[in-house]
């Protein structure tokens, strides 16, 4: 039997030639700024505040990322960063999930009174002064838990899980129940299986929020005994800026010499990025949909 294809016509072409260029402009839009980051980082201070740094370095130094691993703290607020995204992430993860869930529980006559509540939380908070009353209240200043416990429930997270539960086949938490499976049972065994791209997606936008969150830290962490590496880049970069301003500007130099605010910035903004770079291609994957696809027996 003759297999016929249709020829694509000059309009479809057009398009399809249209597209490939727009999403390769806007590719390049978003790859040229990190970049030029990476440039700036690995170019020599006082040769980039000249300017003209692109897409490659002038004068190759690597001054800008030997002080910044040079910091005796650096590597402990690395330790609390990495502990501060595991936990915050997993408990996050876990305890939105589960309200997702009971939110989305046909049987369940408050969910509904449940979800507006959390709904409410988004549009309305308490203020950062009695934010911060109630976290002294609480005991969480200058602790740990400050870090992960104000984030266990998540209004909008709890929304997008919400969302794609709800499109699941109603028969398969039915046909668990009748078999005498308890919610939890049906929420580890069937939902969460099933929902592992919605999972995964919350677990990156949880991590990353951890990894670049720094205000709460200088807020509620004010004996610095458990500063991430964000704060230490931070406080870094500020003493790089205040040297500008010292009276001795020779010491300045002569300690400084190959290493501007420019470049060091640069260079933090790549330490602070490259991680959440490396971690992201492994979750890639559960974003696509249609794992339910064939789940439920006609």
């Amino acid at each position: 039997m003759e297999q016929s294809f249709l020829k694509p016509s000059l309009g479809s072409r057009i398009f399809d030639v249209c597209n490939i260029l727009f999403m390769l402009m806007v590719s390049c839009a978003m790859i040229y700024p990190f970049l030029n980051l990476l440039a700036l980082s690995l170019n020599d201070g006082a040769d980039a505040a000249r300017g003209g740094i692109y897409l490659y370095p002038r004068q190759f130094s690597f001054d800008s990322y030997l002080l910044l691993f040079q910091n005796k703290n650096l590597l402990s607020g690395l330790g609390i960063s990495i502990l501060r995204v595991i936990v915050g992430t997993v408990t996050c993860v876990f305890t939105t999930g589960l309200l997702a869930y009971i939110v989305t529980i046909q049987g369940f006559s408050g969910r509904k009174m449940l979800r507006l509540l959390f709904l409410f939380t988004m549009y309305f908070g308490g203020g950062l002064i009695p934010t911060y009353m109630l976290m002294m209240k609480l005991g969480l200043i200058n602790t740990f838990q400050v870090y992960w416990i104000p984030s266990l429930l998540n209004a909008y997270y709890m929304l997008i899980m919400a969302s794609y539960m709800q499109n699941l086949p109603e028969s398969l938490s039915e046909s668990a129940r009748i078999d005498g499976a308890g919610e939890l049972h049906i929420y580890f065994r069937i939902i969460f299986p099933i929902s592992l791209p919605v999972f995964a997606s919350i677990a990156v936008f949880s991590s990353v929020g951890h990894w670049n969150a720094w205000f709460d830290v200088i807020l509620y962490n004010s004996n610095g005994n458990w500063d991430t590496l964000q704060v230490y880049l931070r406080r870094l970069l500020l003493e790089v800026e205040a040297l500008q301003q010292v009276a001795d500007q020779q010491l300045a130099y002569s300690k400084y010499r190959n290493i501007s605010p420019l470049t060091l910035r640069a260079a933090t903004s790549m330490v602070v990025t490259l991680p959440i770079i490396f971690v992201y291609p492994f979750f890639q994957k559960y974003f696509v949909g249609g794992i339910t696809i064939g789940a439920v027996k006609g």
